[in-house]
């Protein structure tokens, strides 16, 4: 085995991958080079997700000679161990480095449950319901409560409740409470070549039959499941009915389940390394695609003609209603000008759900030839829309701008078609504002129509996470204007793109609320920086543009029908149910140092959200200081598996101090301070002032 070669900056190998203009260094070039004539490998075997050279300058279809993936591979053959969820960025893989690629599954997920306080709040809560109305030991209850809910964070502890107002108090606190017990967490990792456990497939199956199917059968039916029990113990087990609907649900489970007890990625590899054929298998995540069983396949394309899909485009409405009920339920009116973020991954995963979200906030629907295939867009009338069209500001990901061109343009043209129907401003915003852009600045209406920004052709991301990561920014405006840098230029209906800076600084300015989806369980805001680089730099430029800080909400569909939830809510959630959770961090230290360095991007994510948003907690950083650092054993054991990523999470919570995000006590500060600089030592070698 060999690691591939760093092509960036110690600690941020990435750091100038995506950047059109770069070469590989000296080290990468030869390390391929070496590969190829010095070593005189059969073949290469890729194995994580994702490497460098699918992402190597070059065209990015077709490629020739000259372009550097030709280059640095040429005619090896290039398996690559590709996470099954993400066949997105698997598609350039194959397009960009010749790869045969050879899905592994995810971490298996499982409910979060609840730890700690939280616990005893729900058998207060519990206690407090079974009481009689008239009891009085029902005041001296809710005062508990409140209380212990306080102590959580949840609820302030002051005013204290009332006794009119304690039931609704106490059925939200409820809510909120059965929220987190349920929410589905990614639980450890994945090892290649380990089936998933037995404990693990009863917590896995019952996921995906409650999102397929709508019902979760009971944990004895899993159990007699995965035990190899007949049919009808199972239904038995489960005190289920023996009916046609249930007869098919366990027979589903019970094929998934033999995929899942046995090894089918090695022998896969070992297959294409003999030059065999490895099966096709679509991608997506287990929960809504359990297609993708039996793993060890090679993800295959999609037919971009077809996307959005009708389904898609009638969920996208729905999704799209919730997402302006929710902004009017937090007592804002209906918005003007809404910021989107869009992925090329999630598109794929949900056949471009997230596309018709966008169509349908601007009245717009996709129009299809007589085969069936994209042909461009159509407006909906407005008595069938039923409110004004609201203004959508789109910021596509570099893989989204690559392997969704049509779509790209189709987003491009449903804004241009708005700005150019003869409605009422007031009934049609994107109207409004390209009239009103074109009056300010003397340009034509296509210009002003332009919504759809994304980067330059060859050129990814926006940088703000890296910003981040490094620490070296001053202010959080020097976020904005890289995001802006990177992000300013404009796609129009022919797919070119043009710089658009001016334009795109007036349309955030207008920005009254910004969104993206939550592509996966497995991937929350807080477990991956792309987000809060998306999403949260784009909120910060909004907030630059206009001086004021704006909501922004993630919408959630990886469970039932949808809901849609504040990015505080969000972030919440996630480190109740993730970082502070026992079930989740010991799950990731199960697997050593890579499980520290898990919880150290959780961490630094978290402050990705505070500097582009400002919308996280001080608890948050408080808990998750006492969590893992004030805690003299966990603080041993995070030093002791990963020194370098336990003594960042450290420095990173004395930043988002020193940034004023959290502000603690001065006790807590200086055994911050104390524990910071120990495991700086530790990562020294220095002990006791003498040096090892």
């Amino acid at each position: 085995p060999g690691i591939q070669p760093a092509f960036g900056y110690e600690g941020d190998p990435m750091r100038l991958l995506f950047e059109h203009g770069f070469a590989p260094t000296h080290a990468f070039n030869a390390f391929y080079r070496w590969l190829r004539e010095d070593f005189s490998a059969h073949a290469v075997v890729h194995f994580g997700m994702h490497g460098a050279v699918e992402f190597m300058p070059g065209k990015q279809a077709g490629l020739s000679a000259a372009c550097w993936p030709e280059r640095l591979i040429g005619d090896l053959p290039n398996l690559y161990l590709y996470a099954a969820n993400n066949p997105s960025e698997g598609l350039l893989a194959k397009r960009r480095s010749a790869a045969t690629l050879i899905t592994y599954l995810t971490p298996p997920v499982t409910q979060a449950g609840l730890h700690r306080g939280l616990l005893d709040l729900k058998a207060s809560l519990e206690r407090w319901r079974a009481l009689p109305p008239d009891d009085d030991e029902r005041l001296r209850m809710i005062e508990i409560i409140q209380a212990q809910a306080a102590d959580l964070d949840l609820v302030s502890a002051e005013p204290a409740w009332s006794v009119e107002a304690a039931p609704e108090e106490a059925a939200k606190l409820t809510a909120a409470v059965l929220e987190l017990e349920y929410t589905l967490i990614p639980h450890g990792m994945h090892v290649i070549g380990e089936p998933v456990s037995v404990e693990a497939r009863v917590d896995l199956l019952g996921a995906i039959a409650e999102a397929s199917h709508g019902q979760r059968p009971a944990p004895a039916a899993l159990e007699a499941l995965v035990g190899g029990r007949p049919l009808a113990q199972i239904l038995a087990a489960g005190a289920m009915d023996n009916t046609e609907a249930n007869r098919a649900l366990i027979t589903e489970l019970t094929a998934m389940d033999g995929h899942l007890k046995v090894d089918s990625e090695l022998p896969a590899l070992i297959r294409g390394l003999d030059g065999r054929f490895i099966r096709p298998a679509p991608g997506g995540d287990l929960l809504r695609t359990p297609a993708i069983l039996p793993t060890g396949r090679n993800l295959h394309g999609f037919d971009p003609f077809r996307i959005p899909s009708a389904f898609a485009v009638a969920d996208g409405a729905r999704q799209a209603d919730r997402i302006l009920a929710r902004h009017c339920a937090d007592g804002n009116p209906l918005p003007e000008t809404i910021a989107m973020v869009l992925w090329g991954t999630d598109n794929l995963k949900s056949e471009g759900g997230p596309i018709a979200q966008a169509l349908a906030l601007m009245g717009a629907k996709p129009r299809f030839d007589g085969y069936g295939r994209l042909t461009g867009a159509a407006l909906v009338p407005l008595a069938d829309l039923g409110r004004p069209r609201v203004d959508v500001v789109f910021t596509l990901s570099g893989i989204f701008r690559d392997l969704l061109p049509l779509q790209t343009k189709l987003l491009a043209e449903a804004a241009q078609l708005a700005a150019a129907a003869d409605e009422p401003p007031e009934m049609n915003y994107v109207r409004k504002h390209s009239l009103a852009y074109m009056k300010t600045h003397d340009c034509d209406l296509e210009t002003a129509s332009l919504r759809v920004f994304s980067n330059a052709d060859g050129a990814y991301g926006s940088n703000v996470n890296q910003l981040i990561d490094s620490g070296r920014w001053e202010d959080e405006d020097e976020l904005a204007e890289i995001f802006t840098r990177r992000k300013c230029f404009a796609y129009g209906r022919d797919g070119k793109a043009a710089p658009q800076a001016a334009l795109m600084q007036s349309m955030l300015a207008d920005v009254q609320m910004a969104y993206q989806n939550l592509e996966s369980v497995e991937l929350g805001v807080t477990s991956i920086d792309h987000y809060f680089d998306t999403l949260g730099g784009i909120s910060r430029a909004v907030g630059r543009a206009k001086g004021t800080t704006i909501p922004v909400y993630i919408g959630d569909q990886t469970k039932g029908e949808g809901k849609v939830r504040t990015l505080a809510e969000q972030v919440s959630l996630e480190t109740r149910t993730r970082a502070l959770n026992p079930k989740w961090y010991e799950g990731m230290l199960a697997h050593g140092y890579e499980g520290v360095r898990q919880i150290e991007a959780h961490v630094t994510n978290t402050m990705g959200w505070s500097a582009t948003t400002g919308q996280v907690a001080p608890w948050v950083y408080k808990q998750i200081t006492e969590t893992f650092l004030l805690d003299e054993e966990m603080r041993n054991r995070l030093a002791e598996l990963n020194p370098t990523a336990s003594a960042r999470v450290a420095h990173r919570l004395i930043e988002a101090h020193e940034r004023q995000y959290w502000t603690p006590d001065a006790e807590m500060l200086e055994q911050l301070r104390r524990v910071g600089e120990e495991l700086e030592d530790r990562l020294e070698n220095v002990s006791e002032g003498v040096a090892a």
